[in-house]
């Protein structure tokens, strides 16, 4: 570094640290009404005046999802990465092992042209998928809303009915239950097999348990991660005939291998032996 070099970077650092002095200055006069601003404001949980959240202990609430005001999410549930569940001019009510995936929207309706002042309603074991919008709707137990999929105001997707992805279901639309509508805007398409109606019941499972997997990623600490990735790094594409020639065994750590219950196939195989 030239001399000049010397001199701006010698410049920059005090006009650093004087601007950092007067905002200590600054926070000491201000008292009580002190207020130190965060690099990022985001809040997964978030109050509007006196609506608080209400989220059950075994809820995932990803750390970008976003949960605001009076909103209740049910035991098992989860509520994936970039979702919004806004909860501020009406009542959102999320019921027990629920996802809610990644993008998706869920707001109320305080006016609309019916001029119904509408909460939304999601019941258990329902499947919401990626990027989906929910507007002041009645979604019902075991029911399932495609990926990129719209419900507007007064919607009521009945129990076992579902919503095909990219569908634009219009205002006080109900989707009996057993029938799969598509389209934009959404009509009738056809019946649901006993296979299709199982289906729904298995995704829920198979997201509240993936759901168990991404809460304890979340809650490792920063020594644990590191630990995880060089073992990663140590057990990576290990040839296990070339082990064997050499007498070698290698066992993966438990902190590398996923609970039986994430891999459907896995469980399954486990439960014969």
């Amino acid at each position: 570094m030239g001399s000049l070099g010397r001199a701006i970077y010698s410049v920059g650092f005090w006009i650093r640290e004087t601007g950092q002095a007067i905002d200590r200055l600054g926070s000491r006069l201000q008292g009580g009404y002190f207020f130190q601003e965060q690099l990022s404001r985001h809040r997964t949980l978030m109050n509007i005046f006196d609506k608080a959240p209400v989220v059950d202990k075994d809820v995932f609430v990803a750390p970008s999802a976003s949960v605001i005001g009076d909103v209740q999410v049910g035991k098992g549930s989860s509520i994936w990465y970039g979702c919004v569940l806004r909860g501020d001019v009406n009542s959102i009510r999320v019921g027990s092992g629920t996802n809610i995936q990644d993008n998706s929207l869920v707001h109320v309706a305080k006016s609309n042209l019916s001029g119904k002042v509408l909460p939304t309603i999601i019941g258990d074991n329902v499947t919401v998928g990626h990027s989906a919008v929910i507007h002041g709707c009645t979604v019902e137990d075991e029911a399932f809303v495609g990926m990129g999929a719209v419900l507007l105001d007064g919607v009521v997707v009945e129990k076992n009915a579902m919503v095909a992805a990219g569908a634009l279901v219009r205002q006080n639309t109900r989707i009996p239950s057993g029938e799969v509508w598509a389209g934009n805007p959404a009509k009738f398409l056809r019946k649901l097999t006993s296979e299709e109606i199982a289906f729904i019941s298995q995704s829920a499972t198979n997201y509240t348990n993936l759901a168990q997997v991404h809460a304890a990623e979340n809650s490792k600490s920063f020594d644990e991660i590191e630990i995880e990735k060089a073992l990663r790094k140590k057990f990576a594409r290990k040839d296990e005939e070339y082990d064997s020639m050499l007498g070698v065994v290698r066992e993966i750590p438990p902190e590398l291998i996923l609970p039986d219950n994430v891999l459907p196939d896995k469980a399954g195989k486990a439960l014969k032996k």
